[in-house]
């Protein structure tokens, strides 16, 4: 559990941080420091949904905030001043640091290249501009599907798992696989390596601890820390804008979930039914299920011995389901079009265009193998459910492969 700060002590601890991070780093990473304040710029774009303004995805201190401003350059030479609409999302969780967006509005931002984020109404001599990106829109997408996992910290180091889930979406339709990553362990990191040689893992470094003191949970008052869950309202809402002309769909899940079609074989089929039964919509919730990695299946068959020294779970020995509990909230990810998605939260989207769906459990439900939730009932009260197994025959020669490229 990360240690509480109060305020003073996390203004101090904060700045010292930013001080020490390098400008090398600050630049690779994209969160930058906004001068003379406590807040922090991450990357902008051009929005053209809303007449072409420059949304700057940000991370404010709640209870600090004055009065801010965008330097927007054409050249390096051509630059306006215009007063800034901060709009702090409203899922906060207590936490005194979140994403918010910071709205320039001006005359010619369409042929604007930088912004950058300031206390002044005239600032000449900050050199931190952004690069200002969906600088045009387009219906011509690299990928039709794409997977946003938002943080990945401590010493998570579940390399078998990871490459199931990993090589489970690729049969499934995915092309594209983007990581926030804090830090992991030495045996994943050899894993992202070999996917982002192949080309389908975009590693995007978010150095967030040295910045901040990131809380490892999502509640304040329990988890404590500046910021909720190592930032991963900011990385999802970045993520989503990232891919706004990229990505025909992005899929909003963690690591240890895979959103499975159960009615169709693959991604692309699910989608295609689920947009013509409803054209306006623009985020598909996905109901979230349990398969607790305590329980294993009785015979045993894909217990082998080319991954017993293969650290993390096997997906393919855990096939006994929670059942759902109605009165308890399930915490759903979602398949969104990014450009129906103004702003997100974790489960559900904040605003958007379109409305959203929520995908009933037998066309398609997330498998998620972990810790069980209920943790008291027996195999015989959970429900068996071997839909990872319909892709064995494919998955596991795949895995093996992949295990053995990345040197294991």
């Amino acid at each position: 559990m990360a240690p509480f700060y109060n305020m003073q002590k996390t203004t101090e601890a904060s700045m010292q941080k930013v001080t020490e991070a390098s400008k090398q780093e600050v630049k690779e990473a994209s969160i930058t420091p906004i001068k003379d304040s406590e807040h922090f710029m991450v990357s902008a774009f051009i929005d053209h949904r809303l007449d072409g303004v420059i949304r700057v995805i940000s991370i404010i201190k709640r209870n600090n905030l004055q009065p801010l401003y965008c330097v927007y350059c054409n050249t390096e030479n051509d630059c306006k001043t215009v007063q800034a609409d901060v709009q702090i999302h409203s899922d906060n969780f207590g936490f005194p640091f979140h994403v918010s967006d910071v709205i320039c509005k001006g005359k010619h931002m369409e042929n604007a290249k930088q912004v950058l984020i300031s206390t002044k109404d005239s600032d000449n001599n900050n050199t931190e501009y952004l690069p200002i990106k969906n600088r045009f829109s387009t219906n011509t997408f690299k990928f039709d599907f794409t997977v946003c996992i938002s943080s990945l910290f401590g010493k998570y180091n579940n390399v078998l798992q990871f490459a199931q889930t990993m090589e489970m979406y690729k049969l499934l339709g995915v092309q594209h696989v983007v990581i926030y990553n804090t830090s992991c362990g030495p045996d994943l990191e050899k894993l992202l390596k070999h996917y982002e040689t192949e080309g389908i893992l975009e590693i995007v470094s978010w150095p967030i601890d040295k910045f901040l003191n990131p809380s490892p949970g999502w509640n304040f008052q329990e988890h404590k820390g500046d910021i909720h869950y190592y930032g991963q309202l900011v990385t999802l809402n970045e993520c989503i804008y990232r891919h706004m002309y990229q990505s025909r769909y992005v899929l909003l899940n963690d690591i240890d979930e895979i959103i499975m079609p159960y009615k169709h074989t693959n991604l692309p089929s699910l989608m295609k039914d689920l947009q013509s039964a409803h054209p306006s919509v623009g985020v598909f919730r996905i109901e979230n299920h349990i398969f607790p990695k305590t329980q294993f299946e009785d015979s045993g068959k894909f217990k082998r011995a080319e991954w017993n020294n293969i650290p993390g779970v096997n997906i393919m020995e855990h096939i006994y389901r929670e059942p759902d509990r109605k009165y308890v909230f399930n915490p759903a990810k979602m398949i969104v079009n990014p450009r129906k998605v103004q702003q997100t939260s974790v489960h559900s989207t904040l605003k958007e265009f379109g409305g959203s769906y929520n995908v009933p459990f037998d066309v398609c439900r997330i498998v998620h193998v972990r810790d069980p939730l209920q943790g008291h009932l027996t195999k015989d009260q959970l429900f068996v459910d071997k839909k990872v197994w319909d892709f064995e025959q494919e998955l596991i020669p795949n895995v093996d492969q992949t295990l053995n490229f990345s040197g294991f």
